[in-house]
């Protein structure tokens, strides 16, 4: 009686097989996008929910703050109250607000009595030049201090490099505003201390040149205070990278040490820092608010602070969906290029 023969394994048949081949990887690539969409979603709901309630704890009456120092009759505020839908019950005016949301239409401004979507759009363009401006400059300076920083580690540019981030970091942007503005404007008039141009300047060219004089001294405060983010964070993952063996094998090749960190180590070390540069992104929307403020830019940082002294509800609940979406698309975009630039997050 003859034993059986064992009966030989089935070639495995690429594409095929638990969590293997093409399939396999399509399958992780739509479970990484699926979950990374859904958290986005999850955010985006809990900011709409957060924005409704949390201005409705701010203390004081938009209605009384609008009539402020005006003969106004009881039957009259009432009305405005009406106007507002304030008279409604809360989970109303929650049912009202969602529904408005999902149409766009973020409701009147009690301020200035116009749609709060027009004051947005007429609005973001400043903000964007301005805080898109300021951001571009500080990530470049960062990046470019923070590598030099890094490859000699410990010289005397590295102190100061370090020393000067770190210190300018800890300062306050809108102090820092104010000192500029009274070393550079006040005291010597070399630049303008608020707003965004001169009233009466036309032409094209003369009107870019008069924006971008009103630009120098609230940007200069944006670069100051945000740089040192960038350097930091980058001077630290170069000096992560600086000790693996790939740089060590391209030294030995005989690579320069100029060559070896504008091909090899920059490249990897500037990983860690795209999701700064996308949560930066987002913020562009949200500009500084405190650095308009200080300079009276139009735009919508200037905004937001201008519509917490009434409170004017529909203002602040959708700027702050508008910055708080604005944060969460950037930080969605950054979880979706990672992959393309680093294969482990593939795998």
């Amino acid at each position: 009686m003859t034993a059986p023969h064992d009966e030989a394994p089935a070639a495995a048949t690429p594409g095929t097989g638990p969590g293997g081949g093409r399939r396999g990887a399509a399958r992780r690539t739509l479970r990484y996008l699926g979950g990374r969409l859904l958290t986005a979603a999850v955010s985006l709901v809990a900011v709409m929910v957060t924005s409704f309630f949390l201005f409705r704890i701010l203390p004081g009456d938009p209605v009384t703050a609008l009539t402020q120092g005006r003969a106004v009759s009881p039957e009259q505020l009432e009305n405005m109250r009406r106007d507002f839908g304030l008279d409604q019950p809360l989970p109303q005016q929650f049912l009202d607000y969602c529904l408005g949301l999902l149409r766009f239409d973020f409701g009147m401004s009690y301020q200035y009595r116009v749609p709060v979507a027009e004051l947005i759009a007429e609005r973001i363009g400043p903000t964007v030049l301005l805080a898109g401006t300021g951001t571009l400059i500080a990530a470049v300076i960062g990046l470019l201090l923070g590598t030099g920083s890094a490859w000699r580690r410990g010289s005397a540019m590295d102190r100061v490099n370090t020393g000067v981030a770190l210190t300018m970091w800890s300062v306050p942007s809108f102090w820092l505003g104010l000192i500029l503005i009274v070393v550079f404007a006040s005291g010597t008039g070399l630049f303008p201390t608020s707003g965004m141009m001169t009233p009466g300047v036309t032409g094209t060219f003369a009107v870019a040149l008069d924006v971008a004089h009103h630009m120098v001294l609230p940007v200069a405060t944006m670069v100051a205070v945000t740089y040192a983010q960038y350097m930091m964070i980058m001077r630290s993952s170069l000096l992560d990278e600086m000790g693996s063996d790939y740089l060590t094998t391209a030294r030995a090749k005989g690579l320069r040490d100029a060559l070896v960190l504008r091909r090899h180590a920059a490249p990897n070390a500037l990983l860690p820092t795209v999701t700064l540069i996308f949560l930066n992104l987002g913020r562009v929307v949200a500009g500084v608010i405190l650095v308009e403020t200080v300079f009276a830019w139009p735009g919508l940082g200037s905004l937001f602070y201008s519509g917490l002294g009434v409170p004017d509800l529909p203002t602040v609940q959708a700027l702050f969906v508008v910055f708080a979406g604005a944060v969460i698309l950037m930080n969605l975009l950054a979880d979706l290029v990672y992959p393309l630039l680093d294969p482990r997050v593939r795998v």
